[in-house]
C-alpha cells in the first residue's frame, strides 16, 4: 500500500495547553489526557504527546530533538476574515496576511510551544515547474 498521510504528531512539555490551544484556534475538539491528545479536522489528526512519554517509549529519543525546523499548515477560505478574528482574540501574529507570487495569501503565528503555524488560502494557480 502507498504511504497516505494522516496527520502530525508534535511532541510537548504541556499536552493540554497545547491541544486546546489547537483546539482553540482550528474550532474543534480535544480527546485524550495529559500525556496524549487528538485533535481531529477535515482531512487529517493532529495529536499532541507528552515529552516524557515520548522519552518512555523510546529512550534516548528527546536527547537531540529541535524546535522550529518546519511549519505547521492550515488551508482556509478567508485568510483576512481568520487574522481579525485571532488578533481581537489576543493571538500574536508573527506575519500578517501577505500574498506570495506562488500563488498563497498567508499568515502566521506561533503555537504556545513556539512552532509557527501558516494559515494561508490559495489565490492562484501556482506557475508551472521550470524543465
Amino acid at each position: 500500500m502507498q504511504p497516505h498521510f494522516t496527520g502530525t504528531c508534535l511532541i510537548s512539555g504541556d499536552v493540554p495547553a497545547l491541544a486546546a490551544f489547537y483546539a482553540t484556534l482550528l474550532s474543534a475538539q480535544v480527546e485524550g489526557d495529559d500525556s496524549f491528545a487528538i485533535i481531529s479536522g477535515p482531512g487529517a489528526v493532529l495529536s499532541v504527546f507528552s515529552t516524557a512519554g515520548m522519552e518512555a517509549m523510546a529512550p534516548g529519543s528527546m536527547a537531540h530533538a529541535g524546535s522550529g525546523n518546519f511549519t505547521i499548515e492550515f488551508e482556509v477560505d478567508d485568510v483576512d476574515a481568520r487574522y481579525d478574528r485571532l488578533r481581537v482574540g489576543g493571538v500574536r501574529i508573527l506575519k500578517p496576511p501577505t500574498t506570495q507570487p506562488w500563488g498563497r495569501r498567508s499568515m502566521w503565528l506561533r503555537d504556545p510551544d513556539g512552532n509557527i503555524v501558516n494559515f494561508y488560502q490559495r489565490t492562484q494557480t501556482p506557475p508551472a515547474p521550470s524543465p
